[in-house]
Order: C-alpha cells, then sequence, then structure tokens
C-alpha cells in the first residue's frame, strides 16, 4: 500500500471518530440526553483511537501507533461490552435512546471491532512504513481538516466530561451539569467535608 493510500485510510477513520464523537454531542446538546459513566469512557476510547490515527497524519504511520489504536479501541470495546452485559437480560432497562433499534453502546462496541480489524489490516502491508518524512509538511485539507476536527472533538469532551462529573466521580444516572449547578454542587462539597 502506498504511503499516500495509508494517508487517506488514516484519515477518513479520523473523520468517522469525528462524526461519532460530533453525534455523541448532538445526543448530549439538542436531545439532552447526558452521558453516562461508562459512555464517558467509550468517548474516551474513541479519543485514543482516534489519537493514534492522528499521529499517523502527522508522523507517518508507525506500528507503534497502530498499537494506540487497537489499544484504544480494545478499551472502547470492554467498556462497551460491559454496559450491554448490563442491560442484556429482559426488563433491566436500557440507556440513552437507539438508533436502528441498537444503543449507542452496542453501536460503539461494533465500531470499536471494525477499528481494531481494521488495525490489523493496515499493519499487513509494510510498505507504508517506507516513507520516513513526517506528512506534517504536506498536509492537504482533508487530513488537516480531520485533524483539527479531532482536536476540537477531545478537547470538547474533556470539558464536557467536567461539567458533568464535576471534581469528583461521575453520577450513575446524570441528571444535569454539576459543575454548573451551585446548589448541587456545594451540597456537594459540604458532604465531602
Amino acid at each position: 500500500m502506498p504511503g499516500d493510500l495509508s494517508r487517506l485510510l488514516n484519515a477518513l477513520g479520523l473523520i468517522v471518530i469525528d462524526t461519532v464523537l460530533a453525534l455523541a454531542f448532538v445526543d448530549q446538546l439538542w436531545f439532552r440526553d447526558l452521558p453516562c459513566p461508562l459512555c464517558i469512557l467509550q468517548r474516551a476510547g474513541f479519543t485514543a483511537a482516534g489519537f493514534g490515527l492522528a499521529l499517523n497524519l502527522v508522523f507517518g504511520p508507525r506500528s507503534s501507533h497502530y498499537g494506540v489504536i487497537v489499544l484504544g479501541a480494545a478499551a472502547g470495546a470492554a467498556v462497551a461490552a460491559r454496559q450491554i452485559l448490563d442491560h442484556i437480560v429482559p426488563g433491566s432497562g436500557s440507556y440513552g435512546n437507539d438508533i436502528f433499534g441498537l444503543h449507542l453502546y452496542t453501536l460503539a462496541f461494533i465500531a470499536f471491532s471494525l477499528m481494531i480489524v481494521g488495525s490489523g489490516l493496515m499493519l499487513l502491508d509494510d510498505r507504508q512504513f517506507a516513507r520516513t518524512e513526517p506528512w506534517s509538511s504536506r498536509m492537504n485539507v482533508l487530513p488537516l481538516s480531520a485533524f483539527v476536527m479531532f482536536f476540537v472533538l477531545a478537547v470538547g469532551n474533556v470539558i464536557s466530561t467536567v461539567l458533568i462529573c464535576g471534581g469528583g466521580f461521575c453520577p450513575e444516572t446524570p441528571a444535569g451539569y454539576l459543575i454548573l449547578n451551585d446548589n448541587l454542587s456545594l451540597t456537594m462539597l459540604s458532604e465531602a467535608f
């Protein structure tokens, strides 16, 4: 696989992760469906996998970057699988909205599995690793926009998590933004001391 094709596939993969993270924000902000702690961890898994793709775009493909993708996707898949198992028993309920009859954590598990398989397939071709210069000097519009969007979404996820969870543990079923709710934050602070 030539380096340019590898670069294009990494950029497209990062755009897919950007889309997943952006849709998670749409669900959170537009539909007011705040993420649970497991959902936040799945977003972190997508961010970690996206970080590996971003490293491939900026510094060129390396097997260690694909390792970051696989580790991030494996961690996210483990969290998604746990959430699936929490709600697999009939009558146990579910968390969040569903799309095409599947809940978001099930779709996340499928996406993480596809990332692991895709990274494995990319690692099968050694020709992409022959390029020695980083691509940052030749970055065109598609990889650059994917990278910038990923950076914005990653920072947005950190801010969102701090707003939802405050400085402590995240509530099991968040009802609002802890850091913005002064009465609740003061109550939690007084209980801590």
